[in-house]
């Protein structure tokens, strides 16, 4: 194929393997959103973008796909991406000083995106659902009033925040602190507050009042009786990720026996997102015995853009049955692929989640940059578009600059 005389395939290698890799994540694609419990896809609810989220795809999909890293796979994908992008520069011809340049450019180019996946702001897909009876509901979110809420993120910021992801309310469960504002715009937020007591961070929703927390530290069992506190407030009891998950696995059938009235099985903090899926089965199972409800939550702090988890309610249901939980399927794939591989395989992740919107977009840009690439320029002239790329020395026509060989 040659595109304005030049060898595509020899002068773009990159831009024709990158636009395999978009199609074979067709081949090998999951869907955008999935039921945490079931695994399977719900049909009453769908992921909607933007227009401006679509036309900038490759880089709203690359930001996403940062945000949904786990920790540990953050650390890892971030270290290699870097070393790699600075040792290809430091291998490339020129001066010394040039290849220093070069080799700590792609680190900071890293830094730089990091940065913009948890300060930018930029569209975000937003979840749709049909049936107008269910309310969409995060159970879990920050504002500056807790001591790791990024600074300035009031709760009109936090409201708007969930609107724009299709949320129709949320709780506020600020860290040891009782949300006592009522806002209904641009959606209702809710009361609530997260209990730090002994190894564990405890979701108290409903109307909560001080506790004093000393009395719940120490040990487990002082710790659970905790739930029994809140139950004389009139509040609903959540045992959030990852602490359960980390320091009291051992110990769940003692929650359930205190009193818990369910669980997180998704958390988007990067902590917490690494949840694998066998200690999230047996959680599930264990919720589905008791009848215990089962959530998800968005643990946003107003660090990050895009929530990977909604909560649709089903009105007038009870435990297990009473909630949804929707979720991102790069998200569940955290806890189960290792840290080491996370250069490759987030990406993979991503290019298989992609809507045919989303990945035509992507084939597009690669298109148009390559044509931008391989127009035709003089020797030792930058990549242009035509004329407009060139300069014309003093003496030389038009024509001429504009058409290398004519004399």
């Amino acid at each position: 194929m040659r595109i304005l005389g030049v060898n595509f395939a020899r002068r773009h290698p990159l831009a024709l393997a990158l636009a395999g890799v978009v199609l074979a994540g067709a081949l090998w694609s999951h869907p955008t959103i999935v039921d945490a419990v079931t695994g399977a896809v719900p049909g009453d609810t769908e992921l909607t973008r933007p227009l401006l989220y679509t036309v900038l795809a490759p880089l709203s999909n690359v930001l996403d796909a940062l945000t949904f890293l786990s920790l540990g796979r953050a650390q890892a994908a971030l270290a290699v991406w870097a070393f790699a992008l600075g040792a290809i520069g430091a291998a490339r011809r020129g001066t010394p000083r040039l290849r220093v340049g070069r080799a700590l450019l792609g680190p900071i180019g890293i830094l730089a995106v990091a940065s913009a996946t948890v300060a930018l702001p930029r569209p975000v897909p937003r979840l749709a659902v049909s049936d107008s009876s269910v309310t969409v509901l995060n159970y879990h979110a920050h504002t500056n009033a807790s001591h790791d809420g990024r600074k300035g993120w009031t709760a009109e910021d936090l409201g708007e925040w969930h609107a724009a992801q299709g949320f129709s309310a949320s709780y506020v469960t600020d860290h040891n602190v009782v949300f006592t504002r009522r806002l209904e715009r641009p959606i209702p937020l809710l009361p609530g507050a997260e209990w730090s007591v002994y190894r564990q961070h405890i979701i108290a929703l409903g109307p909560v009042r001080e506790i004093d927390r000393e009395r719940y530290q120490g040990d487990t069992p002082r710790m659970l009786g905790l739930f029994a506190e809140l139950h004389r407030q009139g509040t609903l009891v959540i045992a959030s990720l990852p602490e359960y998950w980390r320091n009291h696995r051992e110990s769940l059938d003692a929650f359930v026996a205190a009193g818990v009235d369910g669980f997180e099985i998704v958390n988007c903090a990067p902590k917490a997102i690494g949840f694998a899926a066998p200690d999230r089965r047996d959680v599930i199972g264990l919720a589905a015995r008791h009848d215990l409800l089962v959530t998800g939550a968005s643990d946003n702090h107003g660090w990050g853009k895009v929530t990977c988890v909604w909560n649709v309610s089903v009105p007038g249901g009870h435990g297990f049955r009473a909630n949804r939980v929707i979720t991102r399927p790069i998200v569940l794939a955290q806890g189960d692929a290792p840290a080491w591989s996370a250069a490759v395989t987030q990406p993979w992740l991503m290019f298989r989640s992609l809507s045919w919107s989303e990945r035509v977009s992507w084939l597009t840009w690669i298109l148009v940059l390559s044509i931008y690439r391989s127009v035709p320029r003089r020797q030792g002239q930058r990549a242009g578009l035509g004329i407009l790329a060139r300069s014309i020395t003093p003496g030389e026509s038009p024509r001429a600059a504009g058409r290398p060989g004519v004399p």
